[in-house]
């Protein structure tokens, strides 16, 4: 082939997977924003019915995690490409985020909790950028920029049509929501790193059987009694989405980082707005829309990559995964012998 030839073609693949790895991003980012969004309706519908027991409901998700991916992880026989205290540190600072933030909706109100919680993003850029040498440019500070614009769009749009409920100890329930973003936040950009360095099945499987251990710790410090009379709907729902949003998330941060999955995660409550006309037939404000369009553009902005972003993102990625295919033909060697 003809070397101008040849990079013409090279070009033009590289547009090609340049757009699908854009959309792709975009896609899988709107439906774990989706899943969060059905994550909250079932902890709204279980707290409706007089039940608060978000250690217990996070503890089937994370059961399900180690059987799931721990099974597969036994089946490949493959040793742990990273230390084993990695996924304990990992474990405490997910059960706690899970923790601290459901507990403060006791305390504070649901706008003060989607306004705060966009600490998260910041938090993520400054350690993406300490920790993982990621590199901003001023387009994808101007797509954080929209992407949170949308959001406050939303919360002025609850606070102007709502009762202005502002909970029993606001004080308390704001530092909260705000500890339990920066807990998010390391979370995130933890789960980037090992599984850049490691594998999704890995990852999944550690997480789930630290996260478990951890959980039923804390419960038994706690004392806790089984309920009685669990709804069965709404509980299994909340693992099952749970379960889903984790098992895609290590996708997401492989393909597009740590800061465009809590980018992502903003949609939710505009995803909730929807779910709300549709499915309970509720009017809500114009602003909504504008808000959620504002937001996706956002997301549209800091996800574009230019040619140099591409190649890099490439050269990743495809190290990435001769690192996989190089654990698994160890693990097939180390079976067969």
């Amino acid at each position: 082939m003809a070397p101008h030839d040849h990079q013409g073609g090279e070009g033009g693949g590289a547009r090609r997977w340049l757009r699908r790895e854009v959309l792709l991003g975009l896609a899988l980012g709107q439906f774990v924003s989706l899943l969060i969004t059905s994550t909250g309706f079932s902890s709204s519908e279980l707290a409706r019915r007089g039940i608060n027991a978000p250690t217990s409901q996070s503890l089937l998700n994370y059961i399900l995690l180690a059987l799931v991916y721990g099974g597969v992880l036994i089946y490949r026989r493959q040793p742990l490409t990273m230390k084993w205290y990695y996924y304990l540190i990992l474990g405490i600072i997910d059960v706690e985020a899970n923790y601290i933030v459901v507990k403060s909706y006791q305390y504070t109100s649901l706008t003060s909790v989607m306004l705060l919680d966009c600490w998260s993003i910041p938090c993520v850029i400054v350690l993406t950028w300490i920790f993982l040498k990621t590199k901003y440019s001023l387009r994808k500070f101007i797509g954080v920029g929209v992407c949170v614009a949308g959001l406050i769009l939303v919360v002025f749009s609850d606070v102007h049509a709502s009762d202005r409920a502002k909970g029993p100890n606001p004080l308390k329930g704001d530092l909260l929501v705000i500890f339990g973003s920066m807990l998010y936040a390391c979370s995130n950009v933890t789960e980037e790193f090992l599984v850049k360095k490691s594998n999704r099945v890995e990852l999944m499987a550690m997480l789930g059987i630290f996260g478990a251990v951890i959980s039923e710790v804390y419960l038994s410090e706690k004392n806790f009694t089984p309920l009685n009379g669990m709804p069965v709907l709404p509980f299994v729902g909340f693992a099952l989405a749970m379960f889903m949003f984790y098992s895609t998330v290590p996708t997401v941060l492989k393909i597009c980082g740590a800061t465009m999955l809590n980018l992502s995660l903003l949609t939710s409550d505009m995803w909730a707005v929807l779910i709300r006309i549709f499915a309970y037939h509720e009017k809500v404000d114009w602003i909504y829309f504008v808000a959620f369009a504002g937001t996706t553009s956002g997301l549209v902005i800091y996800s574009y990559k230019g040619s140099k972003e591409a190649e890099e993102t490439a050269q990743v990625a495809g190290a990435s995964d001769d690192q996989g295919k190089e654990v698994d033909e160890e693990a097939g060697l180390q079976s067969r012998v």
